[in-house]
């Protein structure tokens, strides 16, 4: 085999999954990812940011029982409600988001 040959690169081996089967996706699945889950936010000042102290109250741009989106490296991928397991807060998901919606927020 000469230098140019070994230089190529491969197509990847067909396998049997489909294109969302899990096994398809074995090779980045040790590849860590950000996983955010946002309940708000809030615009503020410079001048507001330095007043904030203890007991202080930041409204946030959301009503009470909205879901909460769920963003994996910035990106919106679905929407869930906040619920509490041992102690810790986690969200349940209510909708994926796909396709065309997915990276709004």
């Amino acid at each position: 085999m000469d230098s140019q040959q070994a230089e190529q690169p491969r197509a990847a081996e067909p396998t049997e999954s489909g294109p969302g089967d899990a096994a398809a996706l074995e090779f980045v699945a040790d590849v860590p990812l950000r996983v955010t889950v946002e309940i708000g936010s809030a615009r503020l000042l410079v001048r507001d940011v330095l007043r904030l102290e203890q007991g202080s109250i930041v409204e946030l741009d959301r009503m009470a029982g909205e879901p909460a989106d769920v963003l994996v490296n910035g990106r919106l991928v679905a929407r869930g409600e906040l619920t509490v397991v041992d102690d810790r807060l986690a969200v349940t998901l209510t909708e994926v988001v796909g396709g065309a919606k997915a990276g709004r927020s």
